[in-house]
């Protein structure tokens, strides 16, 4: 029998190319690696691009703390055009003759920022009964969804050379629909509409620039996943306390956290995190 290959641990920025999903990514780098133990921060839809974060080994157990983060997308609305999908991929099941003014697309966009409410997609991978919607969706199935809030922090619509095709960038919380943003934007016109070429270029503190394709995109340190977070360099005599469980003192976990505990050679120790105004151990990465 051969040796097993050592274990891998820390994070890959991806530039997700169209045509694929984010699980073919993963099994792609599960190949690159020998590791099991990949995951992301966020699906992309396969017609769209851009940035994965990706947690190799050990880092997957802090995926969730880059998971929350905000994120920013370039995507391109059609109006006038409604699909089953709400995306170009999808079959057009309602055309609409619409004449727009850029003031009127503007003041739309406006009233979608903010905290609004929206209603997941049948194709989304939202579970809904215990089955993901897009199965039940492939199965010619809709079923009732609840509403949710989410965040658009930023929503600017720029005009193309199409008056019917118009540019925008979308800054907003985890878990947003940016498919469901356009069709709303294009049913608040007195309209349709359907998006296309979506492209994430920023996931919280990572951007698009810093990725790479799967094959080529380096491996960076564990650390690198948590550096949006506050840090604390943990003296000698507090590393064997974290690593056994224990929580810091209240004067060394100021603010709002979550905190990457890091030795003195910036190794990630754990990370802890306030819940109900207590602060509790959310990792403990192993020794």
């Amino acid at each position: 029998m051969g040796r097993r290959p050592p274990t891998v641990h820390g994070m890959v920025l991806i530039d997700k190319p169209a045509g694929m999903t984010s699980h073919d990514v993963v099994a792609q780098l599960r190949k690159r690696f020998s590791e099991r133990r990949i995951g992301h921060a966020g699906t992309l839809d396969p017609d769209a691009t851009g940035l994965l974060v990706v947690g190799v080994g050990n880092a997957t157990r802090l995926l969730r703390f880059a998971m929350s983060s905000f994120k920013t997308y370039e995507v391109e609305i059609v109006l006038g055009v409604e699909t089953d999908t709400l995306d170009s991929s999808g079959q057009v099941v309602a055309e609409h003759k619409m004449s727009v003014e850029a003031a009127q697309v503007e003041e739309v966009a406006r009233a979608l920022t903010g905290e609004i409410e929206q209603v997941p997609p049948m194709v989304s991978a939202r579970r809904v009964g215990g089955r993901r919607l897009h199965e039940l969706a492939r199965e010619g199935k809709e079923v009732e969804r609840e509403a949710r809030s989410v965040t658009i922090r930023k929503f600017d619509v720029q005009a193309t050379n199409d008056p019917l095709i118009w540019s925008a960038v979308v800054n907003c919380s985890a878990g947003t629909y940016i498919r469901t943003l356009g069709a709303d934007l294009g049913t608040a016109l007195q309209g349709g509409a359907h998006i296309r070429n979506l492209r994430r270029i920023q996931s919280g503190v990572f951007g698009i620039q810093e990725s790479d394709v799967i094959l080529e995109a380096p491996l960076q340190p564990v650390l690198e996943l948590v550096r949006g977070l506050d840090r604390v360099a943990l003296t000698d005599q507090e590393i064997p306390v974290v690593r056994n469980g224990g929580r810091l003192s209240h004067e060394r976990t100021e603010g709002a956290g979550p905190w990457a505990l890091t030795d003195s050679s910036e190794n990630l120790i754990a990370v802890h995190e306030k819940i109900d105004d207590r602060v509790v151990v959310g990792v403990v990465l192993p020794n």
